[in-house]
């Protein structure tokens, strides 16, 4: 199973993809999707679309992860963060529809590190125990293996609630 991590961001996103075999989890590679290079925020929206289409092409996760929306201070900040997840989302349910799961900040600091108001720096130490030593050229990179490891952490359970929802809309369809 390929797990690809995403760090959602309106100026640069990190991804961070892992596989998992049974129990054990391993991690592949991560990087950062810039896009500092388009001015107007509107036009960057077809990039951040595209650079996730061109993840998913080149890495074939299985299941994709995505950091819920966070708490920021701006209205215009939190406007923009929830658009360009929304353009992420969009181009990973072109292939991925049903394989998306999205966590809260506090259950990736809480999966990974055992506390969810875990600070950066126990997050990254957790993460080197976890794998050694890697070294990332962005925040944004372990922040998306964190998310990663959290939905393989987490999936069983995602999965079974995401059944139960389907099923209970199933039944209530069938009135």
């Amino acid at each position: 199973m390929i797990i690809l991590g995403i760090d959602p961001g309106s100026r640069k996103a990190g991804y961070a993809i892992i596989e998992v075999k049974g129990k054990k989890i391993s991690y592949l590679t991560s990087g950062a999707m810039k896009y500092d290079q388009v001015d107007e925020f509107i036009e960057r929206l077809g990039l951040i679309y595209h650079s996730c289409d061109e993840v998913i092409k080149k890495f074939q996760p299985n299941e994709v992860a995505v950091e819920a929306l966070i708490y920021v201070k701006s209205v215009e900040a939190l406007s923009k963060l929830a658009q360009a997840r929304g353009a992420m989302i969009a181009a990973f349910s072109q292939t991925r529809k049903g394989q998306i799961f999205e966590y809260s900040p506090n259950l990736v600091k809480s999966s990974v590190t055992g506390h969810g108001h875990a600070s950066k720096e126990a997050v990254d130490k957790a993460l080197s125990m976890m794998f050694g030593k890697i070294n990332f050229k962005t925040t944004d990179e372990s922040d998306a293996l964190a998310i990663a490891v959290c939905h393989a952490l987490n999936r069983d359970m995602r999965i079974r609630l995401q059944e139960s929802k389907s099923m209970k809309l199933n039944k209530g369809n069938e009135l």
